[in-house]
């Protein structure tokens, strides 16, 4: 409908003229030379900047040298944060594959465990708690080696009860002097059974050897010898405890009294630690043998190795620096790199960063 404004202007107008008073339609387009020549003129060029050729080679060899540079460096970090999954070989690390123990552990000095005086640990005000430690840090300075381990059997045995039950079988078994009474026979006799003795010791000596025992057996002779070796209950009578905090040190604060330990020690950080890496050290060597291609032991491996991160770190929190931290950390021969960083076991090379990709 037209509007009654323009209504005078449509009737004065002939009817062959046509007359749109609509306003005339442009279309939108994004290119700039349409739109320069809708304006009248034509945009000009511009002209590259000028740069030296030999300018140009340096900044190359210099981006070059760069690039290589961080590869260098990246390889640098890499290694000095060291082999997540296996960390650096210790005896006590290799002796894993036989379950055998070693004869003594390092002494306090080869552990870099320099004992302090007690001045040095409580400076502060007199508890019975400061002199509680400061009498364990004094009875550590005298017991700087630890006493050697005790060697294991298969089926659970000790050494002392495979020779009781031995001595005890000798004695059952022997001939009896009343019931013969040529002494020819007799002599016949014991020789007879001292050489069935003999050939007994020796074949419950291979049956009960760990090395040859399964593998499952010496995960388990392992785990009690990070039992002994970590626990507690027996690195308190040659490592120092943790210094105590200012909290801990002011006479105003009364602090729960801990439930005194009933047996051995098999819950602490550096217990559960020892027992992963044992646990660790046969997935790897199966991930890298035979059985690379094992997906459910891949994804073992990988909680494994995440689980003994996070007790690291939370270690690393508590005891960095103690004679504990070092305890472990010197026997089992782990580096930073099995607690800082990401662990990603995947396929390929190991890459820089902590990241491992196996």
């Amino acid at each position: 409908m037209i509007p009654r404004l323009f209504s005078w202007l449509c009737h004065s107008l002939p009817q062959t003229s046509e007359l749109c008073l609509r306003p005339a339609f442009r279309p939108f387009s994004s290119n700039s030379s349409a739109l320069a020549g809708a304006k009248g003129h034509t945009p000009k060029k511009q002209r590259p900047r000028y740069r030296d050729p030999y300018a140009n080679k340096h900044a190359e060899a210099r981006r070059a040298a760069n690039i290589a540079r961080q590869v260098v460096l990246r390889k640098e970090r890499a290694a000095a944060l060291g082999d997540p999954i296996r960390g650096l070989p210790t005896p006590f690390l290799e002796s894993f594959d036989t379950a055998l123990p070693l004869p003594a552990t390092a002494s306090a000095a080869d552990l870099d465990l320099t004992p302090e005086s007690a001045d040095d640990r409580n400076t502060t005000t007199s508890t019975p708690d400061s002199e509680a430690s400061a009498s364990a840090g004094s009875k550590s300075n005298t017991l700087s080696r630890p006493d050697p381990e005790t060697p294991l059997l298969n089926h659970f045995l000790t050494p002392p009860e495979l020779s009781a039950a031995l001595s005890t079988s000798h004695a059952l078994t022997q001939p009896l002097a009343s019931a013969i009474t040529d002494p020819s026979l007799l002599s016949r006799a014991n020789s007879a059974h001292a050489a069935a003795h003999t050939n007994a010791s020796e074949a419950l000596a291979r049956i009960l050897s760990l090395s040859n025992a399964s593998s499952r057996a010496r995960t388990q002779a392992n785990t009690q010898r990070c039992i002994e070796t970590f626990g507690r209950h027996a690195t308190d009578t040659f490592l120092r405890p943790r210094p105590l905090t200012s909290y801990e040190l002011n006479p105003d604060v009364v602090t729960d009294k801990k439930t005194p330990r009933a047996g051995k020690d098999t819950g602490s950080s550096e217990v559960q630690i020892a027992i992963l890496t044992a646990k660790i050290r046969i997935l790897a060597d199966r991930w890298e043998g035979a059985e690379k291609n094992d997906k459910v032991n891949k994804r073992n491996l990988r909680l494994l190795l995440h689980r003994r991160q996070k007790l690291l770190k939370y270690m690393a929190r508590k005891e960095r620096g103690g004679e504990r931290w070092r305890h472990l950390v010197g026997m089992l021969g782990l580096t930073e790199a099995t607690w800082k960083g990401q662990i990603a076991v995947e396929d390929g090379e190991r890459v820089g960063g902590g990241v491992v990709r196996v």
